[in-house]
């Protein structure tokens, strides 16, 4: 399978890196040429459009930011779907509205082109090591033609259900993991009220059932929260669509979630140095 990889960033570069190091003959499209710089010791050949890379491809993995990026790549002019043959396939890795991977598979669908939705969770680090988590969702035959590609960097890879099913559950991850975070500050910062050393109180949640993944990534940190400050933007965008998606479905809100969710967000927004006075604890 001819494969094409749009978005090389800090978590799709060693997606596409881990699909070259596998054979797969791959193309790559990036709006910097300093992107692609690092694929100079691979067979990857550089393509001058998107709508290139998708005559060139059989399966395009897209792993930009938002549904904008998503759908400039996809439907521009010159875009993906421009060039790509009948029966191609294109798996969106990027984190975007369920509705905006319907709407952008009736587009491909008028060209004999496939979607899949196939967010992914765990970072660069987890794509280098095949340990990533990919969230699917889509036409089993789709799903099961991009199995093999998404493999070399997908461990696990769960396929949940119809378009739009991977999204949902990438969605909910980052909504419960944006209300950890929350719950994660206060507990240190309740803490430190104790007189309780917080690198103390992260290892008993290691190995407690009070632990959680915010609480670890926090101590692992030593209690600096510039990493999620950083990814704040992100995360109001995923937890603003999760609800979206609930309150457009008639789902009644999850009031407690929702909170704790938005609590964090305007501290990680409204905070330039450590969340809490007793960080060097």
């Amino acid at each position: 399978m001819r494969v094409g990889f749009i978005g090389l960033g800090s978590q799709g570069g060693p997606m596409a890196r881990r699909i070259v190091d596998a054979g797969y003959p791959l193309t790559l499209w990036a709006r910097r040429p300093e992107s692609v710089a690092s694929f100079a010791d691979t067979a990857a050949v550089v393509a001058p459009t998107p709508a290139e890379l998708g005559a060139a491809c059989d399966m395009v993995g897209v792993c930009v930011v938002a549904d904008a990026d998503v759908e400039d790549v996809l439907l521009r002019p010159d875009g993906v779907l421009a060039g790509m043959s009948p029966g191609g396939v294109i798996a969106i890795h990027s984190t975007i509205h369920p509705d905006s991977c319907r709407r952008f598979a009736d587009e491909a669908a008028k060209k004999g082109v496939a979607i899949v939705d196939a967010p992914v969770s765990g970072g660069g680090g987890a794509a280098a090591d095949r340990r990533l988590l990919v969230m699917a969702g889509g036409d089993d035959e789709a799903v099961a033609r991009c199995r093999p590609v998404l493999e070399t960097f997908a461990n696990p890879l769960i396929h949940l259900g119809p378009l739009g099913s991977g999204q949902q559950a990438k969605l909910l991850n980052n909504f419960v993991f944006t209300a950890q975070v929350a719950l994660a500050m206060d507990t240190y910062s309740f803490a430190d009220g104790l007189g309780m050393t917080r690198s103390a109180v992260a290892q008993v949640l290691a190995h407690g059932t009070g632990g959680s993944r915010a609480a670890a990534i926090l101590a692992a940190s030593g209690f600096d929260t510039t990493g999620l400050r950083q990814a704040a933007s992100l995360l109001r965008k995923d937890v603003g669509i999760m609800l979206d998606v609930g309150r457009t479905g008639g789902v009644l809100e999850p009031a407690t979630l929702a909170e704790l969710a938005q609590q964090a967000l305007v501290t990680l927004e409204s905070t330039s140095t450590n969340p809490d006075p007793g960080s060097e604890k």
